[in-house]
């Protein structure tokens, strides 16, 4: 009857925990560069002073990230850029160097590249900034290039820098609560990695696949369900205990 109530109850809060999880998986399938939460279940002891060995409770763990490629969308645009196959772009935040697969750049009023969400993008020797009223290209590798113009006329090129393209094995990354995945504590930055390449005028969508995680959001309603039911249920059968020892 203990363990039914605690399984019961702790279950049941985790079921709604992850169901929060799955939504928010779903609320990202049009995304650009989304990588998808996983979620598992875990039974472990309830550890307390009196070490109550009938104890048990479930807890939801998030174990990481779906790291499947998303589908390429071409956009033509000459800032829209993807990641070939494995690897990373890399933005700074506040708190040092963070990885995306988030690829539509623009360009902010200082001259700097950045994601859409402002963030700086890195270049392999530091923030990349270009001239003002050049016409920007990225090539495959990872190389921007502007182009100055006078008036309608081209004028010249210029070799602003190089995108700074990782790919860190996967096991080292955690994704932080902006969405951004960095190094785990301890580890030091990722080193550029020329093998990375990417696809020009395209942007990489989201890993989610809506059907699955619509079914997934159900299953959870109905394991909350069950899990209350569970609840009930012993409740019950402490109320006949009951009746039965003062009856007895």
């Amino acid at each position: 009857m203990d363990r039914m109530l605690y399984v019961a109850m702790s279950g049941a809060k985790q079921a709604l925990e992850q169901q929060a999880v799955v939504a928010n998986n779903m609320a990202n399938v049009s995304t650009p560069g989304f990588r998808a939460q996983i979620n598992a279940f875990q039974a472990v002891p309830v550890v307390s002073d009196e070490q109550a060995a009938t104890r048990s409770y479930v807890v939801a763990t998030t174990p990481g990230a779906d790291f499947s490629h998303g589908p390429l969308t071409e956009t033509g645009r000459a800032l829209d850029v993807a990641v070939r196959g494995d690897g990373w772009l890399v933005v700074q935040t506040d708190g040092g160097e963070a990885y995306t697969r988030v690829g539509n750049l623009q360009v902010s009023a200082d001259g700097q590249i950045t994601t859409l969400g402002g963030r700086p993008v890195v270049g392999d020797a530091g923030p990349l900034v270009v001239p003002p009223g050049s016409t920007l290209s990225i090539a495959t590798t990872g190389i921007v290039t502007a182009q100055a113009t006078a008036g309608n006329a081209a004028v010249g090129m210029t070799e602003v820098g190089r995108l700074k393209l990782v790919n860190p094995d996967t096991a080292d990354l955690v994704r932080g609560e902006d969405g951004l995945f960095r190094m785990r504590d301890g580890l030091p930055p990722a080193e550029a990695d020329p093998a990375v390449t990417l696809a020009t005028g395209a942007v990489e969508g989201s890993n989610v696949n809506p059907v699955e995680a619509m079914v997934a959001m159900i299953a959870n309603a109905r394991l909350f369900d069950m899990q209350m039911k569970a609840l009930q249920t012993a409740d019950g059968n402490a109320q006949i205990a009951n009746k039965l020892l003062a009856a007895g």
